[in-house]
């Protein structure tokens, strides 16, 4: 019976009861990739451990050697552990050929423009892209001669005025992780389309839960399921899901590399995977309420969420998301990091720490000004950016009112 990548990536765990209806994205969360002969029964895949495989026989070596892709093979190559949740992200976006995994995010950013780019080619990068994946592109991609060019986050169809006979890709990341514009990401797919550029989007603010990139485009897309994939802040995770036709130099780079995820973490990533659905609603209301009780604060100039009117691009989100998540910013009335730090360091039910995603609440310090090339960010005063967990929303407001009494304490003794 296979149970190799092949059989494994870009394929629905089984039909629905009617042939003819699609099964909802809840419990396609819930079913992904429980195969059968993954499972022997057991309600979640077990965590195969591995690095030999053994063989009947030299001839049955000899013939898996040939075709590494499909079936046990080596513990690299991956294990239904592995397989179980590359096919259950691939199941969530339609349309998709397959999903590869990898040890981090980042990591993750990285397989995904290596597999479009090559010596001599220009990539457009959004300018409110992650910091580590501009760093990505200062010191790997430069030295091996691919240019890159930022660009303004609302340029949308304007793109096409930036593409040139090198430029082989755009990276979105949408919203941006620090300051959250939100990208018009089918025009920007639809012109990059017409010109044979390849896109790449970092979704992992929405999942593919509340945006299917493949849907509206994208060729590849990006998930640092460290966050709420796995949902629990205990795992380092990433993964690429590929549109049609460019699966295999996902793959084939993958295995040239020999990139590799513990089948731990793998295990986590699935068991965090089936709960999703749920903790994104509390990530979504909790959120919300939090950002619209700091909107109604006289210390807050301005709250950056893509749910609210005000947040660039919010009309995008409004047309092309099912929901938000629970990562947001919002920019002081004045003060300095001093008051800022005030702030922050009082508070109880917040963690000052970096990575969102988690079931528990975050507030860090941002300064996107010293990031950005192509635009120019400009505010009020100094930035918090918060992830709202999984805790009760009043708590969180009470936390973030003691702390910005705090903040005034510290204005109004300068």
């Amino acid at each position: 019976m296979g149970c190799g990548p092949d059989d494994a990536e870009g394929r629905v765990l089984s039909a629905p009861a009617d042939p003819t209806r699609p099964v909802g994205a809840q419990t396609q969360l819930v079913e992904g990739g429980r195969r059968a002969e993954w499972t022997q029964g057991i309600v979640n895949p077990a965590v195969w451990r591995a690095s030999t495989v053994l063989f009947n026989s030299v001839a049955d070596l000899r013939a898996a050697s040939t075709r590494p892709n499909d079936g046990l093979y080596y513990g690299r190559r991956g294990t239904p552990t592995q397989w179980a949740l590359a096919e259950a992200l691939t199941a969530l976006e339609p349309g998709a050929e397959g999903t590869m995994l990898y040890p981090s995010g980042v990591a993750a950013v990285a397989g995904a423009l290596l597999s479009v780019l090559k010596p001599g080619d220009e990539l457009l990068v959004v300018d409110s892209a992650y910091e580590p994946t501009r760093a990505f592109c200062r010191t790997v991609l430069a030295p091996m001669g691919v240019t890159t060019r930022f660009y303004d986050p609302m340029i949308g169809a304007g793109i096409a005025d930036l593409i040139g006979e090198r430029t082989a890709a755009i990276l979105m990341e949408s919203p941006g992780s620090l300051t959250f514009e939100v990208q018009d990401v089918p025009a920007i797919c639809a012109v990059a389309r017409a010109r044979g550029v390849a896109t790449v989007l970092d979704n992992t603010w929405a999942t593919p839960l509340l945006f299917r990139a493949i849907e509206h485009g994208v060729d590849l897309t990006v998930l640092a399921c460290t966050k709420y994939i796995v949902g629990h802040s205990d795992a380092m995770l990433g993964s690429v899901t590929a549109g049609p036709g460019r699966f295999k130099r996902l793959r084939d780079l993958v295995h040239a590399y020999g990139i590799h995820v513990a089948p731990d973490d793998a295990f986590l990533g699935s068991r965090g995977l089936r709960t999703l659905a749920v903790r994104m609603r509390q990530h979504e209301a909790g959120g919300l309420a939090v950002a619209r009780w700091l909107a109604d604060q006289p210390q807050v100039a301005r709250v950056i969420h893509p749910a609210m009117p005000g947040c660039p691009g919010h009309e995008i989100w409004a047309r092309d998301f099912s929901g938000a998540s629970g990562l947001f910013g919002f920019v002081l009335a004045g003060g300095d990091d001093a008051a800022r730090t005030a702030l922050i360091d009082g508070l109880v039910h917040f963690g000052i720490g970096y990575s969102w995603g988690g079931y528990e609440s975050l507030a860090i310090p941002v300064d996107p000004a010293g990031l950005r090339t192509a635009t120019e960010w400009a505010a009020a005063g100094p930035m918090v950016r918060l992830h709202i967990g999984l805790e009760d929303p009043d708590d969180l407001i009470a936390d973030l009112a003691a702390g910005l009494r705090r903040f005034d304490a510290v204005v109004g003794s300068r």
